[in-house]
């Protein structure tokens, strides 16, 4: 939830809440950033979490680090980044460090960096992911990194996938596409209402949306919805890149009109789980109920009296 979509409206809700907001602060300018940040602490004075993807944000390091944030979200990273440094920066900030990983051999080189949280990330989650289903690569990541606490993400919309991931060693749950339909997320209301319209299984694993944007994620596919802009140019890459300029127009016509049918939409196959458009701590708190009836009524069906 990069680029702003993850604003501080929604970070500093989430965190009010009781839960940690995160900030998207990739591809943002050191103003835009400094906006967000100024507005989540408008509204609570629980920690936030700011959040960037290393690979192509260098140079925005220092300035998320100045913010002060409570946790430093990282992502991404290219393999000649030194983790180490990144990492050592943000304790020397004051801040902890959440670096989200797709491949157990990531996880094991963001432990040794000094990572204090890994989000263990499945092929199930929106944007850009590996090709491990959740269910695996929590528990690969759980054992692989102890004692390093773990996240679980991809696939998580509700308090029973929160359950299900502590069943599996990890310590959370990181969620994207269910706080995207809430109340204070930026995006359009058709955006929101595609995600509730959606059983799940309408997205797709895609190299479209980067041949666009040029952007070159390292070991990354995206998953985005199966949409008209998607279907066009899948096999057609190479045009793409040439006519790049046009089709951005054509996208952002489609975004200014309301037309989903023409755009790039990135959500997880948790959309299936997503029934309505929440405010932000609703969401929150119907999350750690449900998780707690769930684990509540699993442990009264396996113990005996």
């Amino acid at each position: 939830m990069g680029a702003g979509t993850a604003d501080g409206e929604l970070a500093g809700r989430v965190s009010e809440a009781g839960a940690l907001g995160v900030i998207g602060a990739s591809w943002l300018g050191p103003d835009e950033i400094g906006v967000l940040v100024d507005r989540a602490r408008e509204i609570t004075s629980n920690p936030i979490g700011i959040n960037l993807l290393l690979f192509g944000n260098d140079d925005l390091l220092p300035v998320v680090l100045k913010a002060r944030p409570a946790v430093l979200s990282t992502a991404w990273a290219r393999d000649d980044q030194d983790l180490g440094s990144i990492f050592a920066k943000a304790h020397e900030s004051g801040a902890k460090v959440m670096h989200m990983v797709p491949t157990m051999k990531d996880a094991e080189r963001a432990a040794e960096a000094g990572a204090d949280l890994i989000v263990a990330q499945g092929t199930e989650g929106g944007g850009h992911v590996g090709l491990m289903a959740a269910t695996v690569i929590v528990r690969q990541v759980v054992k692989a990194v102890a004692p390093v606490p773990v996240l679980a993400a991809g696939g998580f919309a509700d308090g029973a996938g929160l359950a299900a991931a502590l069943a599996l060693g990890a310590h959370g749950v990181l969620m994207g596409t269910r706080f995207l339909a809430t109340l204070e997320c930026p995006v359009p209301q058709f955006f929101k209402d595609a995600i509730v319209a959606s059983d799940g299984t309408d997205t797709l694993l895609s190299t479209v949306p980067d041949t666009l944007t040029g952007r070159d994620w390292p070991g990354a596919w995206a998953r985005v919805a199966r949409t008209d802009f998607v279907k066009d140019w899948t096999g057609k890459e190479p045009e793409l890149r040439r006519r790049r300029t046009e089709v951005q127009a054509r996208l952002e016509r489609a975004w200014e009109a309301d037309q989903p049918d023409y755009w790039n939409f990135w959500w997880g196959q948790s959309a299936g789980l997503v029934e309505s458009v929440l405010p932000a701590e609703e969401l929150v708190r119907r999350i750690m109920t449900e998780a707690e009836n769930s684990v509540r009524i699993l442990c009264s069906k396996l113990v005996s009296p």
